[in-house]
């Protein structure tokens, strides 16, 4: 429709923050940190009602409900200000005031808090039969069942109240080691030719047609990276050391332990699941960058190539309303009400969308509180990629908005099922784009959903093989900048297979990569998602009119369900290891339609 703008991205957004404070400094917040304090020291006066009312189920139920409830209230303030910190440093990271705030904020909401590790030690404290009385004997403290679930699963790895303590004053502190990633990647500057592009500018050259311009951008981010690259290897060294010493202090026997706990799910079942996508790697991404190097006329791919588009001309590019139009369309192919919830992000000011110095890389969708709307972030550049970014983050904001009838507390959603809205929509928007292409675009439009498919599932396993091979050689002492490139390459070498050049420079790509400095374990949630959402569109295509009541109502539950208990009503088990080979199978049925295209 308008292939031929010089600049798609003209029309994206800035997000407005005004709704949340005026301003970002301690003054304007801080008449939500002294109502937080004041609930603080409310919530303090009920330390040891909990333990002195154990013998009377009614009375502890009360106090459960009423403690719980104030925590919940303190988490609200203390999460809009720490959201609003965030989000303004996010656009900034070039800004040395920004910056500023945001720790000091940081820290601000660790003196607060830290009083309040006493509620859910002494929860702890408490024997299950003298909770599940309470919770029997007074309806207002039942509602908070899940949550109390997800506490007292931690109780065999809580330590004392002075070290919970020093845990929780210890944070802001170790935080700066991700604020000096955040900052490293946020001023690095990719040298292209005569331009000088930001991260996310460079990345997003990697799906040019060209393949001139493709090889210059990663041979400019080889470099800018190298050169970052033992800083980079510090911070993450460090972070990892950090999270070993807290790990052991808790009794954690592997480091993917505590995301699994928190996940809510056991780390066999992840174990399983990344052996399963290892095992097709022949079958996935081997087989499919050996078809695209011919589609390309290629002996082998260089690692550039990808993710480059296989049409011979332009790839079609998108413009902000282009984009918008597509992605609330296939929201409405689940009914009026989702793409109700998504278009409200568009028609108020809560999406940032231009890229543009000092603005980090990636995208995100920052939940806020659950009587705050989220915020959704991301670089848009025009690239059908970049449409679909654009529908996975708004998945994550409609599911927030869903789920936040169920409180704060409740609305917050384990991993495992956090990425289901964001992937489901991604594939509402491909299915759209498929629908609608000429024949001539089929073959590409195949080809970037196989490749969307692939970097989420087979690349986020190889992620969350390389990650804890890292922390385990972490334990016994600091890993070098060129060991950690010698273990991407070997993890990564593994998961693209023979077809894909893994050219010098390659070894310093893991720099980059947020989510091993921000949140450890993380990556594997992406190809948990993935897979789990080919199960649903297949119970989708079964009955499409059954669905969308049991979809919104899986959404809707926020973290009040685990995810076996979520996807029960779909008929789904995904303890049964046929559940995660189904995925990789619909991936793999993909790649045999590419090829028969292809072939055609």
């Amino acid at each position: 429709m308008n292939a031929l703008v010089k600049n798609p991205a003209a029309e994206a957004p800035l997000w407005d923050l005004t709704d949340l404070y005026a301003a970002p400094d301690l003054a304007a917040v801080s008449g939500d940190l002294e109502k937080a304090r004041a609930g603080v020291a409310e919530l303090g006066a009920l330390q040891g009602r909990m333990i002195g009312e154990r013998a009377a189920p009614q009375a502890l139920g009360a106090v459960l409900d009423h403690a719980i409830l104030l925590y919940e209230q303190i988490n609200e303030r203390l999460g809009a200000v720490g959201a609003y910190a965030f989000l303004s440093a996010s656009t900034k990271r070039d800004d040395p005031k920004a910056q500023g705030f945001e720790a000091d904020v940081r820290a601000k909401i660790s003196e607060i808090a830290t009083p309040t590790v006493w509620l859910t030690l002494e929860i702890n404290a408490l024997e299950d039969g003298e909770v599940e009385a309470a919770l029997a004997a007074h309806a207002g403290a039942a509602r908070w069942r899940p949550w109390l679930r997800r506490v007292r699963a931690m109780k065999p790895h809580e330590l004392s109240q002075e070290l919970e303590t020093f845990i929780a004053e210890h944070g802001p502190i170790a935080a700066q080691w991700s604020r000096l990633f955040d900052e490293t990647l946020a001023a690095l500057r990719v040298e292209a030719g005569k331009e000088r592009l930001t991260l996310a500018e460079g990345l997003n050259r990697l799906s040019h047609p060209k393949p001139a311009v493709r090889k210059q951008a990663a041979e400019g981010l080889s470099s800018a990276l190298a050169e970052r690259s033992q800083t980079l290897a510090l911070v993450l060294n460090t972070v990892a050391a950090d999270k070993a010493m807290e790990d052991r202090w808790r009794g954690f026997k592997r480091p993917a332990d505590a995301r699994h706990l928190a996940n809510e799910v056991d780390g066999e079942a992840v174990d399983a699941m990344a052996e399963a996508v290892a095992a097709a790697y022949p079958r996935l991404s081997h087989r499919y960058y050996a078809l695209k190097a011919k589609v390309l006329g290629k002996a082998k791919l260089d690692q550039w190539d990808r993710n480059a588009p296989i049409e011979t001309g332009r790839p079609r590019r998108f413009d902000w309303l282009e984009g918008r139009e597509l992605v609330l369309s296939s929201f409405g192919d689940l009914g009026g009400e989702f793409a109700d919830r998504a278009g409200r992000f568009f028609d108020q000011p809560w999406i940032d969308g231009q890229a543009r110095p000092g603005k980090q890389s990636g995208a995100y969708c920052h939940p806020v509180t659950a009587n705050r709307h989220p915020y959704v972030f991301l670089n848009y550049m025009g690239e059908r990629r970049d449409v679909l970014t654009l529908a996975h983050e708004l998945g994550h904001a409609v599911h927030n908005t869903l789920a936040a009838d169920q409180g704060t507390l409740l609305a917050d959603t384990p991993l495992t099922l956090a990425e289901t809205a964001s992937i489901f929509a991604e594939g509402l928007t491909f299915d759209r784009l498929l629908t609608a292409a000429p024949k001539k675009e089929r073959l590409g439009l195949l080809a970037g959903r196989i490749e969307d498919g692939l970097n989420t599932v087979v690349r986020q396993i190889a992620f969350h093989r390389f990650e804890t091979r890292f922390h385990d050689e972490r334990v016994t002492g600091e890993v070098s900048a060129e060991r950690i490139g010698q273990i991407w390459l070997e993890e990564m070498g593994a998961s693209l297979g023979p077809a894909v050049e893994l050219n010098a420079g390659y070894e310093h790509w893991w720099s980059y990569v947020s989510h091993f400095v921000h949140s450890p374990f993380y990556v594997y949630a992406y190809a948990f998602g993935d897979l789990l959402v080919a199960a649903l569109m297949e119970a989708r295509r079964a009955d499409p009119e059954g669905f969308t009541p049991l979809y919104r109502q899986l959404l809707a539950g926020g973290g009040t369900r685990t995810y076996v208990e979520a996807l029960k009503p779909f008929g789904l088990n995904p303890r049964d290891p046929a559940f995660w080979r189904a995925g990789c199978g619909r991936l793999e049925r993909l790649i045999d339609e590419f090829e028969a295209a292809f072939a055609s």
